[in-house]
Order: structure tokens, then sequence, then C-alpha cells
């Protein structure tokens, strides 16, 4: 069964088998923007990355203007990458309107088969470990898979921006109705 973990250097290939699925496009959760993937093939390269992944949880990282500590966890199954999540322990304007707290992928050929249902579930307990109360998440307003998702997990609808449809799930509330 799939679940999260912290980044882990051991799973290069598996990531970058993954990342490779995506032929280029973004990918929501995985923290690798301004990392060119053809870097990213080097085991070396590939560590650092990781360790940025993983001080990037930290207060006191020194990160870009704009951006907030992020708690980065990667989708696994046995030593299988099969996506991304984020958890952005704060909101900026930017996340509050188009971004939300938690933002993830799933590969493509490991769609369909609940693991992004199951790893923002797992995520949920983690945010309000974090001091997370009440989580913004977003998606495509053409994005159905991603809507169900974040339905599924108890996301209520407040509204749409800038294309973003916009959820909110109370974590004690759902810790409630799992715990």
């Amino acid at each position: 069964m799939a679940h999260l973990i912290t980044p882990d250097p051991a799973l290069h290939s598996s990531w970058l088998r993954g990342t490779d699925e995506f032929k280029g496009a973004h990918l929501d959760g995985a923290g690798a923007e301004g990392w060119p993937l053809e870097d990213l093939r080097d085991p070396q390269v590939f560590r650092r990355f990781v360790e940025v992944l993983l001080k990037d949880a930290l207060p006191e990282t020194v990160r870009k203007p704009g951006y907030v500590p992020c708690t980065y966890l990667w989708i696994v199954e046995d030593d299988s990458f099969l996506g991304s999540l984020a958890i952005r322990h704060r909101l900026n304007d930017y996340l509050l309107n188009e971004g939300g707290h938690i933002g993830y992928s799933v590969v493509p050929s490991a769609r369909r088969r609940g693991h992004a249902a199951k790893a923002l579930a797992d995520a949920l307990p983690l945010a309000r470990a974090l001091g997370i109360e009440r989580v913004l998440l977003t998606c495509d307003e053409d994005n159905a898979g991603s809507r169900a998702t974040i339905e599924k997990n108890g996301g209520l609808y407040e509204d749409s921006r800038n294309g973003k449809r916009r959820y909110w799930i109370d974590t004690a509330e759902r810790e409630a109705h799992t715990g």
C-alpha cells in the first residue's frame, strides 16, 4: 500500500522514472522549481536537492522572497516513487488565492488508483501537527480527479479565483472522523 515518506536519495532512479512521465509538465508538490531535470540525473545533485527539500520545513531556512516553510513528502509503494506532496506551513497572498496549503502530484501511470486521496488523508494529521487547523486546497476548474480527491477528504468548496477552485478542510473535524 502506498504511503508518505520524507524524501530519500535512495529513490533516485525511481524518482527520475516517475518524473520523466510528466514530460516536462509542472509537478505540484515536488519542490523541483529551479532544478533542471537533467541536473537532477546526477546522484550528487539529487542528494543536494533532497537536502534542500528536507531543510525547507525548518522556519530558519533562508528561502526565496514570497516562499513559506514547506514540508515535502513523497508518495511511495515498496521502492517505487508514485508522487509528491507538499504541506505549506502558512499562506501568503498567492497561496491564499491559488496555491493552498497542500499541493500534490501523482505520476501518470499510478493515477486513478486512490493514491492521491490516501496521500491527502495521510497529510491532514501532519498539517494539524504543524498547527494548521483549516487546510486550504485548490485545483484547476477542469481537474475532475483532483476535485474528487479533495471532496473525498471532506473539502468544502468556498469559491473560485483565477481559474482555481478553493476548498477548506477542518483538520480537527477530519481527525475526529478518522481517529
